[in-house]
């Protein structure tokens, strides 16, 4: 039987965390779906398309990953996708509480669906998508928090150095 987890977020953009945490469950999954949400409730800097385009270039040597936009519930697109397992990063405590009203839900939602948590590297536990924006916004050099193509599309979309 083969056991497929789905990892879903903005991935605005991915980050080297995200990648490091793909990497990680493609070690222990046989396949793993980055499951790219066209609405979040966020404003995102880079439209679906322009985000699943980034992801497939970064993610592009990792057999095992697909990746996918939704805009349904996540427990909807898992089910149909057929996930055991949905795989969500936790970098810090303060990650915890809204992680645990989130599995809580989808708990009660489709309760044949885990939710696995995995912690990212330490070098990659303060790297957020917002965090990457905001200090490229501002000047700094973000490069060493993302894949060379994102950081290509974030000096171009952004406008910065």
């Amino acid at each position: 039987m083969t056991q497929t987890a789905i990892y879903p977020g903005t991935f605005d953009p991915i980050t080297n965390g995200h990648t490091d945490l793909i990497q990680r469950a493609s070690r222990l999954f046989d396949k793993v779906i980055v499951a790219i949400a066209a609405h979040s409730g966020k404003q995102p800097a880079f439209e679906l398309q322009e985000r699943i385009a980034l992801a497939e270039q970064v993610l592009a040597d990792m057999d095992k990953v697909e990746i996918c936009g939704f805009d349904t519930l996540l427990v909807d697109f898992a089910r149909q996708k057929r996930a055991d397992v949905i795989l969500r990063g936790l970098r810090a405590v303060s990650d915890f509480e809204y992680e645990f009203q989130l599995t809580g839900m989808n708990r009660k939602l489709a309760p044949q669906i885990e939710t696995l948590f995995l912690m990212p590297a330490e070098q990659y536990t303060y790297i957020s998508s917002s965090l990457v924006k905001e200090v490229g916004r501002l000047g700094g050099d973000v490069s060493g928090f993302v894949h060379e193509a994102v950081f290509r599309a974030l000096r171009n979309k952004l406008a910065i150095k």
